[in-house]
């Protein structure tokens, strides 16, 4: 099994949507920051958001046992070993680059 390098892409917010439902003074998410680097193979990496994670974790399992295949019928992603993804957060979702390495992952 291999390490999956998760790189946080962008950080957003549905101004539209966070007016109308979301708290006053919501903003991007306070957990992640652009360009942040994550590492994971079958554990959720210190740090990163819980709810991110229950999100993209079968991703994250998928790369690591080593799926090269293009996936969804090849109308997704263009690049074998990467997957774009987002959490679950629907007001300020978090955009995240999942890509397989070369990196070994041991048991902790």
């Amino acid at each position: 099994m291999k390490k999956v390098k998760i790189t946080i892409l962008k950080t957003t917010l549905h101004e539209d949507l966070a007016n109308e439902y979301g708290v006053e003074g919501l903003s991007t998410c306070p957990l992640m920051n652009e360009g942040q680097i994550f590492y994971a193979d079958y554990a959720k990496p210190d740090g990163f958001c819980d709810e991110a994670w229950k999100a993209i974790y079968q991703y994250v399992f998928a790369l690591a046992h080593g799926i090269s295949d293009l996936w969804y019928y090849k109308d997704w992603i263009k690049t074998p070993g990467v997957a774009i993804v987002s959490c679950n957060d629907g007001l300020r979702p978090v955009i995240m680059k999942l890509e397989t390495t070369n990196i070994e992952s041991k048991p902790e």
